[in-house]
């Protein structure tokens, strides 16, 4: 074990209720969860993410290892099976979890709630930290409150469901353990990330090299060690022998862009991190590992990681407010309520000030339609639906995404389901649809946008790359 430094944990501070963080918790549930409700409701949400993570659930509730038929749109040239396996694409089986919540109640609805419980456990761990080690009895609701309305985690809410959300509890336990001086502890938090997604084994190593230069060289090499293995193991051998095409597809993307393409984005990601702590992270240790997160963010070819917008930042919010806590109980000097002032700042420009908005709680004709459409599918059909429609029918349907070759299929889906404005795949919908009339499919109902079509017995198959109109 390493000697003591300088910044030793605090002595154990008396008892303190934990009523205060529960509250904070449970209206940050509140909060998140009634949002994701009815933007589900809504149809705010897309088959890419939640349908595919439903699916997802849905396999490991059977027992069988997660494929989604909706992944199928974007596989791989070559890809010929009727669902994709989705451990080719991301190392993610802490997914099995939700199996058994979802046999109990098997609804696309449950992710969501998963989601927004596990926002709300980070929120009473960082509201327990703070109490724990900030001398202000406010602190306790203020920083909890801010983190639990803090930008990332409002914007994981507003992009469907996704697997990074069980990160976040992960890394809020493991940096409250490193603040309490539990490295063991703090280690064994950290190790469970390689589970999450295979990226997330960069930060694990990081946390490892924390430990091994400051507090406990044994479980930082532990946990070092564990994090380079895994994810090398998951990478180059897991990931590419479950691959259809026996490779790791994120690996050798090309860069088309120069390294300061979309530097407006990438400053804007960077100063809203900045401002939830009043730049107070960079003067904690801590905050070495937001730097493995940034970095594949900021020097990838995807413009879609560039910004603050999307999931992609609710894996720096409990880094980040764990370094503040840090930083504010050696004695730096800030407000502890600015933090919450921030979050507020911000509120006007994230998904939850829908909450607020009269229009967000109203359907209007084309959700009616929308949900009179999805009705008339019966349970167990094979039915082919647009972006916004197809997480509604993943529990009780076999869906694939309306998309190109959708209609070629060696076991072809007999209902078509699509919102004429889904613009992903980009012009899919029109094309499937134009090709299905053509081929004789049935049109049974077209309200507001919303389009029906069923395969009848007379239809004849639609030829491959058929564009015949009727």
């Amino acid at each position: 074990m390493a000697p003591a430094t300088a910044h030793a944990p605090r002595p154990a501070a008396p008892r303190r209720s934990r009523t205060a963080p529960g509250l904070v918790a449970m209206v940050v549930l509140v909060l998140h969860a009634a949002y994701s409700l009815r933007e589900h409701r809504r149809f705010g949400t897309t088959g890419y993410d939640l349908g595919i993570f439903g699916q997802a659930v849905r396999a490991y509730a059977d027992l069988s290892l997660p494929a989604s038929e909706i992944r199928t749109a974007t596989a791989p040239p070559g890809f010929t099976g009727d669902a994709y396996p989705l451990l080719a694409d991301h190392f993610h089986p802490v997914l099995a979890v939700l199996g058994p919540l979802y046999r109990l109640f098997p609804h696309v609805e449950t992710l969501l709630l998963a989601q927004s419980g596990l926002i709300a456990l980070s929120t009473y761990v960082v509201s327990r930290a703070a109490q724990r080690h900030l001398p202000w009895p406010g602190a306790r609701v203020t920083i909890g409150l801010a983190y639990g309305l803090s930008w990332g985690l409002q914007q994981l809410a507003g992009f469907d469901f996704h697997e990074v959300v069980f990160a976040v509890p992960l890394l809020a336990l493991a940096c409250r353990a490193h603040l309490d001086g539990r490295w063991v502890a703090a280690a064994g938090w950290a190790g469970c990330l390689v589970l999450v997604k295979e990226d997330l084994g960069a930060t694990a190593a990081v946390f490892g090299l924390l430990l091994i230069r400051r507090h406990h060289r044994r479980a930082g090499l532990a946990l070092g060690v564990l994090a380079v293995a895994s994810t090398a193991l998951v990478v180059c051998v897991a990931l590419p022998a479950w691959a259809p095409d026996g490779r790791y597809g994120y690996l050798d993307q090309p860069y088309p862009y120069g390294m300061f393409d979309g530097w407006r984005a990438k400053s804007l990601t960077l100063l809203m991190l900045l401002a939830v702590t009043a730049g107070l992270v960079v003067r904690s240790p801590l905050g070495l590992l937001l730097l493995p997160t940034l970095a594949w963010r900021l020097i990838s070819p995807n413009p879609a990681y560039w910004g603050p917008e999307l999931h992609y930042s609710a894996l720096l919010m409990p880094i980040a407010f764990a370094a503040l806590i840090d930083v504010l109980r050696r004695g730096v000097r800030l407000p502890h309520a600015a933090p919450l002032l921030v979050a507020l700042l911000l509120l006007p420009g994230q998904p939850l000030r829908d909450l607020a908005r009269p229009g967000f709680w109203q359907d209007g004709p084309r959700q009616v339609a929308a949900r009179a459409a999805l009705l008339l599918v019966p349970d167990g059909a094979r039915v082919a639906a647009s972006n916004s429609l197809a997480p509604h029918l993943t529990d009780r349907a076999r869906v694939y995404l309306v998309a190109e070759g959708v209609l070629d299929r060696d076991a072809p889906v007999d209902w078509i389901v699509a919102d004429t404005r889904d613009a992903f795949p980009p012009g899919a919908v029109e094309a499937v649809l134009r090709r299905a009339e053509g081929a004789g499919w049935r049109r049974i109902r077209a309200e507001h946008g919303i389009v029906v079509l069923r395969l009848s017995a007379r239809t004849s198959p639609v030829p491959p790359g058929s564009t015949r109109t009727r």
